[in-house]
């Protein structure tokens, strides 16, 4: 016990920040986060710091419960004696201190998880935005890209259309539509893209700079999806279309 209460008392403690943490985050790598130990653990020990900080002051202000630091540095210290008195003194406060790291826990989940949607709902991090160096998703560089997310309220795209040269038994062939959907592998990696009103044209029958746009060069792809593999494409182009009302 000398070992193990310590440890597990150290984990409850900064268990809040780590989920705060993974709740505030859009990452697109799911298998592992390859971020550094270090940044991980300053990152969660801020936020567990923030929050502790202000459930005490709640509870202080609301409760007339105050931190006891004595039981907490008995339960962390190595002697048997003072753990075991600490341990009995937390076991009388045990149903106060199952509220406290219960609801801390609850706020930690939710809170982090809407200031995330807040974030994305008002494009708070698009390039430019005065909060966009705090508030950005550094781990999700395709959300920003084949989204628009980048551009200010008022100026997204009302679409996003995809250009893909794909290799067809040695023949490259260009596939042009408007962009659904996308999927990631669990590594980060753009694994799909789910495409309407597709068309394509051999790559040889690309238009030259003196060339007009001619829509007879394409050939209408049937069918309402169309799910281009990102492994398959050669090249990728996105461009972001902005609708103007009709005269």
């Amino acid at each position: 016990m000398n070992i193990a209460l310590p440890a597990l008392v150290v984990f409850a403690l900064l268990l809040p920040g780590f989920i705060a943490r993974a709740r505030i985050k859009r990452a697109e790598r799911t298998s592992l986060d390859y971020s550094p130990f270090g940044q991980v653990a300053t990152e969660a020990v801020l936020w567990a710091g923030v929050l502790h900080a202000l459930w005490l002051s709640g509870a202080a202000l609301f409760c007339g419960r105050h931190l006891q630091p004595d039981l907490l540095l008995g339960l962390i210290v190595s002697d048997a004696a003072s753990q075991a008195r600490a341990v009995a003194a937390v076991a009388s406060q045990s149903g106060w201190i199952a509220a406290y790291f219960g609801s801390l826990l609850l706020f930690a989940s939710i809170v982090p998880t809407l200031a995330r949607a807040a974030v994305i709902r008002w494009r708070l991090d698009h390039a430019g935005a005065p909060l966009s160096p705090l508030l950005r998703f550094h781990g999700a560089p395709w959300y920003y890209l084949l989204t628009g997310a980048d551009f200010a309220p008022g100026e997204e795209p009302d679409c996003v259309a995809v250009s893909a040269v794909v290799n067809i038994a040695g023949t490259p062939w260009i596939y042009m539509g408007i962009l659904d959907d996308f999927f990631l592998d669990p590594e980060g990696r753009l694994d799909r893209m789910v495409l309407e009103q597709v068309m394509r044209r051999p790559l040889e029958a690309d238009k030259t700079p003196d060339m007009v746009d001619d829509l007879d060069r394409f050939y209408v792809v049937d069918g309402d999806y169309f799910v281009l593999r990102y492994a398959e494409t050669v090249t990728l182009n996105v461009e972001y279309i902005k609708l103007r009302p009709a005269a």
